[in-house]
């Protein structure tokens, strides 16, 4: 009997050693997913609202003296604001000038090749519709609006005239679909630096509220976007407006919500930032739920010089995450009384096997939440704790690999060449190596040109030809954007590395199969390569990347440079063509 309770007892121990294991992996695993997720919300949101600025210039570029005569520079009005609606027509479908006469000009996109003119020349008259195919196709017959618009009187320009610079409108709701919309405008002055009227865009925020109910997070989970009054812009889980008695919409405040999960989650970010800036707490944290219940919630608060201040939210009940660990527990303690009962002998022998595993889950999730991911753990088990196991290692694979390209991210790359320094050190290996930084020429202008779905593609095709291309033991990653960084071993001279160097340029120099190269309008991509060799050029990771950027700027623009000469000499024309 004595062996009987002492078989049980450590069981029971074991049991609460693999919930405590299995919280500190639930703990890590949920600190990364939650900072990941607002993280992708807060890029969701940047790229969405980033695109107005663009959108504003190319109507009005700064700097351009406003015309005293709208009609007069009809035909340069309906040319700029056509290219302006077409940087980005989902959202920024729609650009428009008032000005400080009540003269309007605007143009709404329909589609691609639709259009729509509303101007307005007198102030007096209402404004003048007319339908249209193309940039410069033909008028439809015109239609007047029934109701008098004087531009002066609207919000946007009322906040474009006094403030110096770009700046955002509160968001209101489209009478026509019932979404949230928000504009950003900017004042235009004339040639004597008077203001002369104000230009504006609409940027619908239908897509993001999208985006936000598409989050596959968890079972319960919740997020949403706010302002910092708590009004919502986009929800996982409510509407972001709400019909009155009389069929009128008004925006909807987190507060007022009715789901209780985001009433106390707002309530909770509301508290934190009310904490002054060197007191703030982390932007992830923990607090107790409406239904009593551990509630992990992550932050972001995303603001622009414009005004802008919005609030990035993500809420998980932690027993989302600890259901799977709980059930294993009482799976364990199951089995160590049946095990007791059947024979001590098995049943220490099946303790020490489940302790061990335990043991190195539970090191491997202490060494990951100090920061390295990279720590090995090899259990190879068919029950729970194998799932959890594998769970955690597939955690360990995503956290170093960037998701679009599937090559190793900027946190991978970085650790390894200070592993690779540490090393050399340790050692006192004297074989140099040498880090690579790639920048793509051109990529900005295929996003434009052809979409990000298609710059995505580019960066796919261009990560898998530089893995193709590099020896056997040498490592490249998406550093940002569309940069890379290789880490190259074994480099005993320079003639290695500028040959490494040689067959990246040559790569990049291969024509695209994921675009079509008639688009491109002879905007090869190709790309400058920078070099950096350790300890030569610097002793540290970040050292390298720096130097071996610098490097990559000194070619590119040594590149410019050249093909600036070449053109002011005048070559062949076939060689123009190639170009």
């Amino acid at each position: 009997m004595p062996y009987v309770v002492l078989v049980l007892g450590v069981a029971s121990l074991i049991g609460l050693l693999s919930y405590r294991t299995g919280s500190q992996a639930v703990d890590t695993v949920a600190d990364h997913l939650l900072r990941e997720t607002v993280g992708r919300i807060s890029q969701a949101v940047d790229r969405h609202i980033m695109g107005s600025g663009a959108v504003l210039e190319a109507a009005f570029p700064e700097g351009m003296a406003a015309p005293e005569n709208l009609e007069a520079h009809f035909d340069e009005l309906r040319t700029r604001f056509w290219i302006a609606t077409s940087l980005h027509l989902d959202p920024n479908n729609y650009a428009y000038y008032g000005t400080r006469q009540g003269h309007f000009f605007g143009l709404w996109r329909h589609s691609q090749q639709d259009g729509e003119l509303r101007i307005k020349f007198d102030a007096k008259a209402p404004r003048t519709l007319y339908r249209f195919t193309g940039i410069g196709g033909a008028l439809s017959e015109p239609t007047l609006e029934t109701k008098l618009y004087d531009p002066r009187e609207r919000p946007w320009y009322r906040a474009g005239e006094v403030h110096p610079s770009y700046t955002w409108t509160s968001i209101y709701i489209d009478f026509r679909n019932a979404e949230l919309v928000a504009t950003r405008a900017r004042r235009v002055l004339d040639a004597q630096g008077a203001l002369a009227g104000v230009v504006a865009t609409d940027v619908s925020l239908r897509q993001l509220n999208d985006f936000v109910r598409k989050l596959t997070i968890s079972k319960n989970a919740l997020a949403f976007i706010i302002e910092l009054d708590g009004n919502l812009i986009a929800s996982s889980r409510t509407p972001n407006t709400r019909l009155l008695a009389d069929g009128a919409s008004v925006r909807l405040n987190a507060s007022e919500s009715g789901n209780a999960l985001q009433v106390a989650a707002f309530e909770r970010v509301r508290q934190a930032l009310a904490v002054p800036a060197a007191a703030a707490p982390h932007t992830t944290l923990h607090f107790i739920g409406p239904d009593g219940e551990v509630i992990e919630l992550a932050y972001d608060r995303l603001r622009d010089m414009s005004g802008l201040d919005w609030i990035m939210v993500v809420a998980v009940p932690r027993s989302d995450f600890i259901q799977g660990v709980t059930e294993n527990v009482l799976r364990t303690a199951i089995i160590g009384g049946v095990a007791a009962l059947v024979a001590v002998a098995i049943g220490l022998t099946i303790l020490g096997w489940v302790s061990r595993d335990l043991k190195k889950l539970a090191e491997a999730a202490r060494e990951v939440g100090k920061g390295r991911i990279d720590t090995p753990l090899r259990i190879d088990r068919d029950d729970e704790i194998g799932d959890l196991a594998a769970s955690f290692r597939q955690m360990q694979h995503w956290l170093r690999t960037d998701t679009l390209t599937k090559l190793v991210n900027r946190e991978e790359i970085l650790r390894t060449i200070t592993d690779r320094i540490h090393q050399h050190r340790r050692r006192a290996d004297d074989t140099p190596f040498a880090v690579f930084f790639i920048d793509l020429n051109n990529f900005k202008f295929i996003n434009d040109r052809l979409g990000h779905a298609t710059g995505d593609r580019v960066l796919v095709e261009i990560g898998e030809r530089l893995r193709l291309s590099i020896r056997s033991g040498d490592l490249v990653a998406r550093y940002a954007g569309d940069e890379f960084v290789l880490l190259a071993n074994d480099i005993h001279d320079d003639g290695t590395a500028e040959q490494i160097r040689e067959n990246i340029e040559g790569a990049l120099r291969e024509p695209l199969t994921s675009v079509d190269m008639d688009g491109l309008a002879g905007h090869a991509l190709g790309g400058a390569v920078g070099l950096a060799r350790y300890p030569a050029d610097a002793a540290t990771a970040d050292g390298l990347i720096k130097h071996a950027d610098a490097d990559m700027y000194s070619r590119k623009h040594a590149g410019k440079l050249k093909a600036s000469l070449s053109a002011s000499i005048g070559p062949p024309e076939r060689g123009r063509r190639e170009r």
